[in-house]
């Protein structure tokens, strides 16, 4: 699968955004996915994830009640909505997507074998 992420910019404090991940192939279904970011000098961190089915979803403590994740299978796309931005949410965003027998969320970072270009997100204070 190859992975198109988008949607990255420059925003103030207290704004949003909303990343866009869009995925080629017709075993969109199959995938897990999740976003992950890193800031510079900084090691690459999970942010949140979703499950095959999108009934699962998960998220790191730093962006719960802040973040959304979703997906559009239609359109095999995972969506990342962040309301509520801060300057210490400024990183590279980087989607993710790994192929799953079960229907379940990934967090780590080594658990994706598939990896999108990054988009950058930058919160000015």
């Amino acid at each position: 699968v190859q992975l198109q992420a988008s949607g990255g910019g420059l925003v103030q404090a207290g704004g949003s955004l909303r990343l866009s991940c869009a995925a080629s192939g017709r075993t969109f279904s199959s995938y897990a996915m999740a976003w992950f970011r890193q800031a510079p000098g900084k090691e690459r961190e999970f942010v949140a994830a979703i499950s095959r089915s999108g009934g699962i979803t998960d998220y790191t403590v730093s962006v719960k009640g802040r973040f959304t994740i979703s997906r559009d299978s239609a359109n095999n796309t995972v969506y990342l909505q962040m309301n509520s931005l801060q300057p210490e949410d400024t990183a590279v965003y980087y989607c993710a997507a790994q192929p799953t027998a079960a229907n379940h969320v990934l967090v780590r970072v080594d658990s994706y074998a598939y990896w999108g270009q990054g988009t950058q997100v930058t919160v000015s204070s």
